[in-house]
């Protein structure tokens, strides 16, 4: 008997019944009794549930930045030959270089959150002949969220006067253009190439691509001749991301502290006979004492900087914040200090933080999306895009903030958006179509393939401009970030703009409206 494949093309996600109508929605997300409740209420509840999964997120990417940086920041010994001298020369190599950072670790973890939901909507949706729209939806509203938002944010936070600009152009350049061509790609796997329809073969190309970038990249960063352009490399700083100067030495101070502790612990190790042990035992110590700090610090309220404020509302407003986070931090306190394994341990164990919130948030817009009437894709467009591009967010401003250059807070933008596409959209549609593949013989349909090809088309138009005037700051300020604080607002602005036209069309098209 051959299986019959669920061929549900509409679900509660792309539904177009009238917002908050009448319409009863009997999904819910703990407990069954919500459903008792009005579909008004239960809209703001959810959205409220919402709103503290992404500043759950937040609060995780913090964390998250620290270990990549720890990572980063790895080195090896090595140890050469002077030709002329036949003396040995031994000197401390770093392992990644700033393109392979930039792709990997800044871009693919940052943008974790989506793909971790996109993969989460495409497991849910095995056995459907139509993929899901909640991933797509959202990677291409994130897309759009990292290119204007992000650079209006990045471009002020310089300051005043302060300029800061792309040191490799060459990499930037090749990020620049497989970004573009992952939306390109997309837009011909849907309209030209076979409509409406994904195969096994486009879904691993797609996937395949993001190898490709990696290459392509490292390789200019490298300068391979025949493959990379012949652009001169400019000046950029040793370290990845120069060393805090507030958060790190207070760091700092506890690291120290427990190695000044450290020689009291002495007497009660037989240092004479176990000498691997004794190295064993301090270094229990100093870990342990970190991740004792991790939860006295989630558990603390008042902070020396809460101390110092004088207007009393601001004191309230900041410990009522605060107590909002405790949950969060609390939770994420059992994420082991970055110091570890070079950092790995706590990368790993943030990644994995992110996916479960990633399906809580999975869930909560299918319910979302029942109880309102909104289509999936616009909620996609808009909340989704925010929320889960807000490490994006943080990790271009902070590397905007304390680089010395633009190449990481840009190339995070760029590189994320070209991830989003490769693995956030490829992977997903290459478990579906396997599994359709497989069992029925069948591809994978794509339900609102129109809608979202006008998404792409409005993408790229705005992109463009986006993009030229990065190009025209370049020419005239020097620099694509900072400068006159006139002009860094004006394009912050004209940013915001490109973005918002970019959500009124493309929700105005999913719901059929234009």
């Amino acid at each position: 008997m051959v299986a019959v494949p669920k061929q549900v093309a509409g679900n509660s996600m792309l539904g177009n019944s009238s917002i908050l109508g009448d319409v009863k929605c009997n999904s819910y997300l703990l407990f069954h009794g919500e459903t008792a409740l009005g579909n008004g209420l239960r809209g703001f509840l959810y959205f409220l549930g919402l709103a503290y999964c992404f500043i759950g997120l937040s609060a995780i990417t913090a964390r998250f930045f620290r270990s990549m940086e720890n990572i980063v920041k790895h080195s090896r010994t090595v140890v050469e030959v002077d030709p002329h001298t036949n003396t040995e020369i031994i000197k401390q190599e770093k392992v990644w270089n700033y393109a392979t950072a930039d792709i990997t670790l800044l871009a693919f973890g940052t943008s974790f959150p989506q793909i971790s939901l996109a993969t989460i909507d495409a497991i849910r949706n095995i056995g459907n002949l139509y993929a899901g729209g909640l991933g797509p939806g959202t990677l291409l509203g994130s897309a759009a969220f990292d290119l204007f938002p992000i650079h209006a944010v990045c471009v002020v936070v310089p300051k005043a006067g302060e300029l800061k600009k792309i040191s490799d152009i060459g990499v930037w350049l090749v990020e620049l253009f497989w970004s573009f061509w992952a939306y390109a790609w997309l837009y011909i796997i849907l309209e030209v190439w076979t409509p409406k329809v994904v195969t096994i073969w486009e879904a691993l190309l797609t996937v395949l691509m993001y190898g490709l970038l990696l290459i392509h990249a490292y390789a200019q960063d490298k300068r391979w001749p025949y493959i990379s352009l012949p652009i001169t490399r400019g000046e950029r700083p040793e370290d990845w991301v120069p060393a805090e100067v507030a958060s790190v030495s207070c760091e700092d101070d506890v690291y120290d502290s427990i190695y000044r502790k450290v020689p009291a612990a002495e007497d009660s190790v037989e240092s004479s006979n176990r000498p691997f042990q004794k190295e064993i035992n301090l270094e229990d110590l100093h870990v342990l004492q970190l991740w004792k700090k991790q939860f006295m610090d989630a558990l603390t309220l008042e902070s020396p900087e809460s101390r110092k404020l004088n207007n009393a509302h601001l004191w309230v407003a900041r410990i009522l914040w605060q107590s909002l986070l405790a949950p969060w931090r609390l939770l994420f306190a059992f994420v082991p200090p970055y110091q570890i394994a070079h950092g790995w341990i706590a990368f790993i164990c943030s990644l994995l933080f992110i996916s479960g919130i990633a399906y809580i948030v999975t869930e909560l817009t299918d319910i979302i999306s029942c109880v309102t009437g909104i289509n999936a894709y616009v909620i996609a467009f808009t909340a989704l895009a925010a929320g889960t591009s807000w490490p994006d967010l943080v990790a271009s401003k902070i590397a905007a903030e304390r680089q010395l250059t633009a190449d990481s807070a840009i190339a995070n933008i760029t590189c994320s958006n070209s991830v989003n596409i490769y693995v956030g959209i490829g992977i997903p549609w290459l478990i579906n179509t396997a599994y359709n593949f497989i069992t029925y013989g069948e591809p994978l349909r794509i339900e609102n393939a129109e809608g979202l090809g006008f998404t792409l088309m409005v993408f790229f138009s705005t992109s463009v401009g986006c993009i030229s005037v990065l190009v025209v700051r370049r020419l005239i300020l020097g620099a694509e970030l900072g400068g006159p604080r006139f002009w860094a607002w004006v394009t912050s602005v004209f940013f915001m703009l490109l973005w918002l036209i970019f959500v009124v069309l493309s929700s105005l098209r999913v719901s059929g409206v234009i």
